[in-house]
C-alpha cells in the first residue's frame, strides 16, 4: 500500500499537469461516479488542485466538488499525454480524466467517491483521521495524545492507525522505531511521553524526507543492523499480520 510521502508526490505531479485546466473527457467504470457524471457533468469543470490527505488523493473540481480515491495495495494514478499509450491494459481502467494536454487515468482503484466540498472535512474516510505530517498545519501534540490514547496497543500498531497519525504505512512503521531505537512490540502504555513524542518526531521527518535508495531495517531480515551489526528480525505482527523488521541488539524488547 502507497503510504503518505508517495501520495504527497503523485498529488503534486497530478496537481502540476492539472491543475487549472478543463476536463474534456471523464469517464469511470465505478457507476456512483458515472451517475454523477451524467446528473452533473465533470466535462466543463476547472480542476482547481489535487492534494493529499494521509493516504486520500483528492481531485477539486470547480463547483464545489471533490473526486476522493484510495488506492489501497494495487491502485495507482497514471498521467499520459493525450493519444499516448497506456503503460496499463484497458481492463485495469478505472477513471479516467482528461485535459487538452494531459489524461490522468487510475488503475485498479478500489476506492472513489465524489464529496461536496463543504462537506469533505466530515466524509466518513476523512472525519477521524489523525494530523497528516505532510499537512502545513500538521499538530505534533495532537498525534502525541492520540497515540497515548491507544493503551494497550503495541507501539507499530498504534503507528498504522490512521486515526493517530495519518500517512504511516508498514515501511516507515519500521523506519521509524528503528530511529527512535524502540521495540515495535512494547505496549503504548509502556512508553514515555518523551518516546512517543520522539516516535512522532521521527515519523513526521522521515515521511517529510526524501525516501531513501534502501531501507536500514525494511526488506532487510537475516542482514546485519547498519548500526550494530546484529542481523535484522521479521515477525508478522498486528490484527493483519503485516511484517515488521526490527534489530533486537538496537530495539530490545519483549516479542
Amino acid at each position: 500500500m502507497p503510504e503518505g510521502d508517495t501520495l504527497f508526490r503523485a498529488a503534486r505531479t497530478l496537481h502540476q499537469a492539472l491543475a487549472g485546466r478543463t476536463v474534456l473527457r471523464f469517464e469511470s467504470v465505478f457507476p456512483h461516479l458515472a451517475r454523477i457524471d451524467t446528473d452533473t457533468p465533470i466535462r466543463g469543470r476547472a480542476i482547481e488542485g489535487v492534494g493529499a490527505r494521509g493516504k486520500h488523493l483528492l481531485i477539486r473540481f470547480s463547483g464545489d466538488l471533490v473526486l476522493r480515491t484510495h488506492l489501497r495495495m494495487h491502485g495507482s494514478w497514471h498521467l499520459y499525454r493525450p493519444g499516448e499509450r497506456w503503460r496499463r491494459p484497458f481492463r485495469d481502467m478505472r477513471i479516467v480524466i482528461g485535459t487538452d494536454a494531459f489524461e490522468a487515468v487510475a488503475f485498479n482503484v478500489p476506492e472513489a467517491e465524489f464529496v461536496d466540498a463543504e462537506g469533505l472535512p466530515r466524509a466518513a474516510a476523512l472525519e477521524n483521521l489523525g494530523p497528516d505530517p505532510l499537512a502545513a498545519d500538521f499538530d505534533a501534540d495532537e498525534a502525541v495524545r492520540r497515540i497515548q490514547r491507544r493503551h494497550d496497543t503495541p507501539i507499530a500498531d498504534a503507528l498504522l492507525d490512521q486515526g493517530a497519525m495519518a500517512g504511516i504505512g508498514n515501511i516507515f512503521k519500521s523506519e521509524t522505531l528503528f530511529a527512535a531505537r524502540i521495540s515495535p512490540f512494547t505496549l503504548v502504555r509502556d512508553l514515555t511521553r518523551e518516546q512517543v513524542v520522539k516516535v512522532v518526531k521521527t515519523g513526521a521527518a522521515l515521511l517529510r524526507a526524501d525516501r531513501p535508495a534502501a531501507f536500514r531495517v525494511y526488506g532487510r531480515a537475516g542482514r546485519p543492523c547498519p548500526r550494530c551489526g546484529t542481523p535484522i528480525s521479521r515477525q508478522t505482527q498486528g490484527p493483519h499480520a503485516r511484517s515488521t523488521y526490527w534489530c533486537e541488539g538496537c530495539q530490545p524488547g519483549v516479542t
